[in-house]
């Protein structure tokens, strides 16, 4: 995890001496090459979630380290010059006993792929965080109701016990998630929506759901005069 971003990176593996894939590199890299040394895997691919340079700082060291391929999806790879080949949403890549599976999920940008490995961990980028999820105002996002689904009808379609290992900070279960995540949880009709009153960056709004976020912060859900939703920093939101 890179100590200002927040970012992960990720090296999987199949077994020591074996074969292994590079989830996004936002993180250190140092930290990842002393493991792949230590276990004397190696890796072939390295797989972008998505295009945000937290996720993508370091693609060059894999590549000249090791020669990976480096995979994102279609629309990602519009914005990165190093993209060796991309992969759609639903292709299912082997690499020695790892099977992993392409899912679109959307929202917090375009072409944003979660990864799942062998049908029990699944990498979900900036969609799905521990107690959060992703924001849909950063460069590329589409909108909040892309988010909604790919949560709701995407990821948590995943088995419970599946963990997930977010693009930020600590990893957590599909099943916890579905139980706690505030944003799920009103999704879901558990919880009530708030209809307290706020302003972000000046415009009057809804104050829907002002919960934690990943970075100790917050993550807010607002609704805008016009009835759009959208989920931005919780600070940019003055409570009234």
């Amino acid at each position: 995890m890179h100590p200002d971003w927040l970012s992960n990176a990720y090296v999987v593996a199949d077994e020591p001496g074996g074969q292994a894939v590079i989830i996004d590199s936002g993180g250190p890299s140092t930290e990842l090459l002393a493991a792949i040394e230590r276990y004397g895997v190696a890796p072939t691919h390295l797989l972008l979630t998505h295009h945000h340079a937290d996720h993508v700082s370091e693609n060059h060291v894999y590549k000249e380290r090791f020669g990976v391929e480096i995979l994102a999806h279609p629309l990602e790879a519009e914005y990165l010059m190093d993209v060796d080949r991309t992969i759609e949403p639903g292709e299912v890549l082997e690499v020695g006993r790892l099977r992993i599976e392409s899912i679109l999920t959307p929202g917090h940008t375009a072409g944003m792929l979660a990864f799942v490995v062998n049908g029990e961990e699944v990498f979900t980028g900036d969609t799905l965080f521990k107690g959060s999820v992703g924001g849909v105002r950063a460069p590329g996002s589409t909108s909040f109701e892309d988010l909604k689904h790919s949560i709701m009808d995407e990821l948590m379609k995943l088995a419970p016990n599946t963990t997930v290992r977010p693009g930020h900070t600590d990893p957590t279960t599909i099943g916890d998630e579905w139980e706690q995540n505030a944003f799920i949880r009103v999704w879901r009709g558990l919880d009530p929506e708030s209809d307290e009153q706020c302003t972000v960056e000046g415009d009057p709004a809804q104050l829907v759901l002002f919960a934690p976020d990943y970075d100790g912060g917050h993550k807010a859900w607002v609704r805008w005069p016009d009835g759009k939703d959208d989920i931005v920093p919780g600070s940019r939101v003055v409570r009234e």
